[in-house]
């Protein structure tokens, strides 16, 4: 039964004909806490939904300022019981209102009676009727579509047949019913099954449409490589498709497609080993003759023009700094620096991709950059070179990145590019060329030109307000990207909610690399039940990595930040993806790297803050101007009153639209754009944009095998301390997940605690109570890529009490290595934790290679000068972060377009005093990711108000 609605032993509902006025639905366990201690008398109490258990409920109880919880747990029969001791016989009751009224009693085993119910907040009816952004006072009705999730794709069901499980539950509705009819049937001479043969149908219908895939991609491979059975091949699975009859004819067909199946797979390799044992003694560099397949627009050769940067000993010899050019053959796989020397003549040096060791940028000047060239063996020479600007050298950067993509010996991408944009379209369709979006070009932080038309890896596109059928949608995008890019990119995953939408595509090359695919939505409009605000969220894996990506579109208004809030943290609670493994931690630590978007609708920048601490997100600087709300039409106007039903609304321009990520520790991530288009005018919103540089890992294949004993790493931990915001007391264990492990891992009770503040609790395991986790691999390669979830949880109710993620990277060696960081549940700070572990990995593993994305490193320590006449590179020097432009870059177009312009506070009719006041709220900024606070020690509660963690805390 669901939480607060499930049925009794009769029937009935638990809560009796009304819900009481002491049960609190979907209350989390800190706001339970919250208003017991603001009752503040020992025996007040309150029930609300387990956290731990669907359909299960907490009865929470005040006594000596301290919180205790009892879990109360339906049985097979739907009667409520309070969990006891084990062998104490529990006491059982249709209805809560029966068990409360029990407890109500004295010395019936809880430690105190209940005597003060703590009552639900009314909450005062607001006028809702805030239905869009828009001109429109009424709701926008849904777009008439046949489904709200992907068109036929690689890893996405188009029908709604049951899922892997779907077998056992139709068998078991035929046992329960359908059998006696064919038993029947039977006994009157019928010699078939009708209706065990219509369960099996249905029970195989997906399976039906996967073999028909497989074999459209078996008969391509045909055609190439077994040209002679390849026409008999298409023939029959063309006979045994178009066969569209039920009943045995259709099983019989299915049959018939998996003997076909079975046959190609198990010949299609040898056919396909001697076909090219064929090609390699005639035309050796002559791809299959393949018309399918496609190629992106090839990439010109780039040149940049650069200063060669010489010491001041250095330069008294020269006499001045010289100029290069640098050429960039992408294709070619080549870099060629030039000098020039007197009478203009040049003088010339080629590298190919393999000389190019490594790439240092300068933290200090943004438009520098040392080169690493292999010259003899084992020796390198580095040369420093000074560029237009920083936009210049990330292009540069970004070209040579792709040429070492481009020819590495590498089966699987160890870095991919992605593009997110998001655009609140107003209701009104999109115009034809948006061109501007996909490429990056606008105001803020945008693309070299030398770079805007390499295609992405990725595009995701989050729209609101999009009135557009799903079908149009995604094929007017797929138009777009082929226009562009001249590849058909394949829809993954598209998933809406009324007018809210989220599509993903992907390069066609990247298709055999995405899996377990996964949609959902929530709904926050008026009551939580109308679609027209809320989310929309889709995720995935890229081979080992998993992506989150949630398109939403809050409540709007100025005055409505606790409501806007309330929707970000429903949608954190309630939106359904990711592992079903790791259901116990909210989506903000599901996913390797999680991108949250959409119209937020947050209107200053300390609104959104909250949000981004709460999120522990981060966000690029910010440096082109709102992009709400714009006269349509025109971008050269901010419209700042609207006439609603209730009166003259006044819209400050406002960055409503908004790109923030989250990723685990010590990734990969890097964004190279965030901006908006100046050119796309058909709604109030520009169209926002950002692209990333993405690490990412393959599913790793041991060359060893199976670890000996010897030969097993093992993860271990010699203490853990950690700092919970309660006011319970009870005892707490750990629960550890991570794909590196076979199963989930837990330890014993925490050893010993203390507090120093009612409101804290300082909670601790020792060695002895922590358990030592083997990985299923041991090889040093694999295990710097992982991490490890820990969940803090009661023993009481089993209810989490703070969650947080540690990289296994730094933690590997032969000594314990300190880790600390923050604990966090349902969207709020609840703690600290910090211990001391380390990852053992045997020698005979310890095998590793450089990343692609390792290969550009960050200079910190820039000494004076050299110290000989070539240097030589230390990776320990180094730090891998992401670059970050600032006001040293000679690209005059950074400010122009910041967001401090005083232009863009120019408003049509608003007095000069306003515009004064805009203009000065504007100099605070928006969100910045170098401003973005580290682990908090002050936390907003749920009223609003700042607790700080007392002096206690780590």
């Amino acid at each position: 039964m669901a939480g607060g609605g499930g049925g009794g032993g009769s029937g009935a509902s638990p809560l009796g004909h009304a819900p009481p006025m002491w049960y609190h639905r979907d209350l989390s366990r800190a706001a339970a806490e919250e208003l017991l201690a603001r009752a503040g008398r020992d025996g007040s109490f309150l029930v609300r939904d387990s956290e731990s258990v669907n359909g299960a409920y907490a009865l929470c109880v005040l006594f000596q300022k301290h919180v205790h919880t009892y879990r109360i747990l339906p049985d097979d029969e739907g009667f409520l019981a309070v969990q006891t001791s084990q062998g104490v016989q529990p006491k059982r009751f249709k209805t809560l209102p029966e068990l409360v009224s029990l407890y109500l009693q004295p010395s019936q085993g809880l430690v105190t009676t209940l005597l003060y119910p703590v009552e639900r907040e009314e909450t005062a009816v607001s006028d809702d009727r805030d239905y869009s952004d828009g001109e429109d006072e009424k709701p926008p009705l849904p777009p008439r579509s046949s489904s709200t999730s992907t068109p036929p794709g690689p890893d996405t069901p188009t029908d709604s047949t049951p899922a892997a499980n779907g077998l056992s539950t139709i068998s078991h509705e035929y046992l329960k019913g359908s059998y006696a009819l064919d038993l029947e049937a039977v006994k009157q001479g019928a010699s078939s099954l009708p209706h065990l043969n219509k369960t099996l149908v249905a029970s195989c219908k997906r399976l039906n449409g996967e073999v028909d895939k497989v074999l459209s991609g078996l008969e391509i491979l045909s055609k190439v490589f077994d040209q002679q059975s390849a026409f008999m091949v298409s023939k029959m699975i063309q006979q045994v498709q178009s066969v569209n009859q039920g009943g045995d004819q259709e099983l019989e067909n299915l049959v018939t497609k998996l003997a076909i199946l079975k046959d190609l797979l198990s010949s299609i390799e040898k056919k396909a080993l001697k076909a090219l044992q064929d090609m390699s003694l005639t035309s050796p560099c002559s791809p299959p003759p393949l018309h399918s397949m496609r190629h992106s627009k090839s990439i010109p050769v780039q040149a940049f023009e650069v200063k060669l940067d010489v010491y001041l000993a250095e330069l008294t010899k020269i006499g001045k700094s010289q100029k290069y050019t640098l050429s960039v053959d992408v294709e070619g796989g080549r870099l060629v620096v030039m000098k020039k020397v007197k009478d203009n003549q040049e003088d010339w040096i080629t590298y190919t991709h393999d000389k190019i060791r490594q790439l240092i940028k300068s933290q200090r000047v943004q438009n520098k950059l040392g080169i690493v060239f292999e010259k003899e063996k084992d020796k390198s020479q580095r040369k420093d070179f000074i560029f237009a600007s920083a936009k210049k050298r990330e292009a540069f950067c970004q070209l040579l990145q792709l040429m070492k993509n481009k020819h590495s010996n590498q089966d699987e991408p160890d870095m991919i590019s992605i593009f997110i944009g998001t655009w609140n379209m107003g209701s009104v369709p999109a115009p034809k060329n948006v061109a501007s979006w996909v490429l990056c070009r606008g105001l803020g932080k945008t693309l070299d030109e030398m770079t805007v038309t390499i295609p992405h890896d990725l595009y995701v596109f989050g729209s609101q307000e999009n009135s557009v059928c799903d079908r149009e949608w995604v094929e007017s995008l797929r138009a777009l990207l082929k226009e562009q890019t001249e590849l058909d990119y394949k829809p993954i995953a598209v998933q809406t909610l009324w007018n809210i939408k989220l599509a993903v595509l992907v390069k066609p090359e990247h298709e055999n690399r995405i899996s377990h695919v996964g949609m959902s939505s929530v709904k926050t409009g008026i009551a939580n039940t109308l679609g027209n605000k809320g989310a929309v969220g889709v995720s995935f894996m890229f081979n080992g990595t998993s992506f989150g990506f949630v398109n939403c579109h809050l409540t709007s208004g100025n005055e409505k930040i606790a409501r806007r809030n309330q929707n970000y943290l429903d949608i954190l609670r309630l939106l359904s993806l990711g592992d079903k493994q790791l259901s116990s931690f909210d989506i903000s630590l599901r996913f390797t790297h999680l991108f949250w978007l959409g119209d937020l609708n947050y209107r200053l920048d300390m609104d959104i803050q909250w949000m981004c601490v709460s999120l522990r997100a981060a966000e690029e600087e910010i440096s082109f101007p709102p992009t709400y709300r714009y006269e349509r039409g025109s971008r050269d106007t901010y419209v700042w009153q609207k006439q609603k039903a209730t009166g003259m609304r006044t819209n400050v321009p406002s960055w409503c639209d908004r790109i923030l990520w989250k990723s685990y520790p010590e990734t990969h991530i890097v964004c190279n754009s965030y901006g908006c288009t100046d050119d796309v005018v058909t709604s109030d919103h520009s169209p926002v944009f950002a692209t990333f540089e993405v690490g990412v890992t393959s599913q790793f294949v041991s060359k060893k095998g199976l670890p000996k004993s010897s030969e097993q790493a093992y993860i271990e931990f010699e203490s853990i301390e950690a700092i919970v915001k309660t006011a319970s007391r009870t005892k707490f264990f750990i629960e550890f997940y991570s794909t590196c492990l076979e199963e989930f891992k837990k330890s014993y009770e925490n050893d010993s605690q203390s507090s120093d503040n009612v409101n804290f609790l300082r909670v601790g395991w020792s060695n002895k109570q922590l358990t030592t986790l083997k990985p299923l691999l041991s090889e040093i390669e694999y295990l710097q890529d992982q991490h490890l979830l820990l969940t803090v949880k009661s023993l009481d109710g089993y209810e989490s009490y703070g969650e947080c993620v540690l990289a296994l990277k730094s933690m590997i060696g032969s000594t314990a290595q300190q880790f600390h960081t923050y604990l966090s549940h349902r969207g709020e700070e609840t703690g600290n934790i910090r211990g001391s572990m380390r990852v053992r990995v045997p020698s005979e593993r310890m095998g590793t290679r450089e990343r692609l994305y390792e290969w550009i490193s960050v200079d910190k320590d820039e000494t004076s000068g050299p110290k000989g006449k070539s240097a030589v590179v230390c990776r320990s020097g180094h730090e891998y972060v992401k670059p970050k432009q600032d006001g040293s870059d000679s690209d005059p177009s950074i400010s122009k377009n910041s967001y401090n312009n005083p232009a863009y506070y120019i408003l049509e009719g608003v007095p000069n005093q306003s515009a004064a006041t805009a203009s000065n709220w504007s100099m605070t900024g928006p969100n910045r990711p170098g401003t973005t606070p580290g682990p908090i020690s002050a936390q907003l509660n749920r009223a609003g108000t700042c607790q700080s963690m007392p002096d206690c805390a780590f």
